[in-house]
């Protein structure tokens, strides 16, 4: 590969395309009409307009993406997270028009894709799974208060045909039921273009541990070893780790192994991650999902392994990339990854659209990684993700990482729109933080300590509806 397309925005496509000039690879980048100028432009060889703000008629606009792909002489397509990363119709269009897909093959993104099939196959491979429901289609719940008793209150209503936390709500008893399921349909058909649920038990003291892979094509695989992501709002991520303090290394290591298998039964190419729910109580896991892409929270694992996993992902796909034994990966130290976003915790994290009048990341700081997509007077937008930037700690164990990121936090200067870097800071004081003792409910347990006062002085209305969240 020569030139590859980037078919995203933000800091994912800025660390695309830095990771495609590191390997003397030239870079197409993709922009709405509320991105000319951003930041993955200026540093793409080529910068083409594929349609209006709005995601669905130019990010997800598959066309428009494929044409300027085309047009400009992309042999590759490296499609980030989000948006179209797990698309089968654009992977095939991709190929079609003899772009290398930088990522696995379709029938993997199919099979994980949906996450009832997904659960078959995890638990064909021996991998715990969850009780949950059979698939209810959109026309079709004649059986589902039959099913939620089945599998037992409470339950979680979830898309079967996508991830991230989107439409996914608990539900404690029939009442409620059927206005959920509604609820997550219309939201799932929306973000998916499929309207299909299924049911799900929830663990009330869930942990949220996921596994780095990384599959060869050859049906072999290694781990890149775990990251906690417990701390959450609405189901969202909010801070990622590695090592997963408090959980045995038998747990982990078996955890660990369960997503290899995964991984080898479909062949899997390239990076994934196998995400797994930890009870607390029990000390039990089961499989939650895999993503079949690369994750926000990749520079938590690089820095524990000094893998560049999106130079890895790109080399497999160009055919330079040599399969490597699951001893040659080493883990040293321990990393954090806190997300800066553009959102209101006072207001239940209410997404706060806006220019950033002033905005200063700790720059040169050991230990530090900054990743994001935006400089000193570009807007966050109503139309995106409000992430602004993602801070990475590393440090020679979890003590030293966490204060490299409270020294990172406190350095961090945003102006103009409402931000969560004191919410952050305080979740890092927090005493069951600092102990390692958090589930996926700590912040909604805790939110009135982790609030406190607004995290900054500028009130911006919030906006209508935000099209996609990675």
């Amino acid at each position: 590969m020569r030139r590859i397309l980037v078919a995203n925005r933000g800091e994912i496509a800025c660390r695309i395309i830095r990771a495609a000039q590191a390997l003397g690879m030239e870079t197409i980048a993709v922009h709405s009409a509320a991105d000319a100028g951003a930041l993955h432009c200026e540093m793409a060889d080529v910068a083409v307009a594929v349609g209006p703000a709005p995601a669905a008629q130019s990010y997800l606009n598959v066309e428009a993406v494929l044409a300027a792909g085309t047009a400009h002489g992309a042999d590759g397509v490296h499609p980030g997270y989000g948006f179209l990363s797990e698309n089968t119709a654009f992977a095939r269009a991709a190929q079609a028009q003899g772009m290398q897909w930088i990522g696995p093959c379709v029938e993997s993104i199919e099979n994980m894709g949906d996450k009832n099939r997904a659960r078959d196959i995890a638990a064909a491979c021996g991998v715990p799974v969850l009780p949950g429901s059979i698939r209810f289609l959109p026309d079709d719940l004649s059986r589902l208060h039959a099913e939620a008793q089945r599998v037992g209150y409470p339950v979680l209503v979830k898309a079967a045909g996508g991830g991230g936390g989107i439409g996914m709500k608990r539900v404690d008893g029939p009442d409620t039921l059927a206005a959920t399921v509604a609820s997550t349909q219309a939201l799932a058909l929306k973000a998916f273009g499929d309207a299909s649920i299924y049911l799900e038990r929830y663990v009330p003291r869930a942990r949220h541990i996921e596994v780095q892979v990384f599959g060869f094509g050859d049906g072999t695989a290694v781990h890149l070893f775990e990251r906690e992501c417990s701390v959450q709002r609405r189901f969202q991520k909010i801070i990622e780790e590695s090592p997963a303090p408090n959980v045995p290394a038998a747990v982990l290591a078996s955890m660990s192994a369960a997503a290899v298998a995964l991984a080898a039964h479909q062949r899997y190419s390239g990076a994934g991650t196998v995400e797994f729910i930890l009870d607390a109580d029990s000390g039990e896991y089961f499989f939650l999902e895999m993503n079949t892409r690369i994750q926000v929270e990749h520079g938590v694992t690089e820095a524990i392994t000094g893998w560049d996993l999106v130079q890895a992902q790109i080399r497999l796909a160009a055919g330079t990339l040599a399969p490597c034994a699951q001893h040659a990966i080493r883990r040293t130290g321990a990393a954090i990854e806190c997300r800066l976003y553009a959102e209101n915790p006072a207001r239940h994290f209410m997404p706060s659209p806006g220019k950033l009048a002033r905005f200063r990341l700790p720059a040169g700081m050991a230990g530090l990684r900054v990743d994001t997509g935006v400089r000193e007077g570009d807007a966050i937008t109503p139309f995106y993700d409000p992430m602004i930037a993602k801070l990475i700690a590393y440090g020679t164990d979890r003590e030293a990482a966490i204060a490299t990121m409270q020294a990172a936090l406190g350095a961090t200067v945003i102006e103009g729109i409402r931000h969560n870097a004191v919410f952050l800071g305080r979740v890092l004081d927090h005493a069951d933080f600092r102990a390692g003792r958090v589930d996926t409910g700590f912040v909604e347990r805790e939110l009135a300590v982790l609030v406190g006062e607004s995290a900054a002085p500028v009130a911006v209305p919030a906006p209508s509806a935000v099209e996609v969240r990675a």
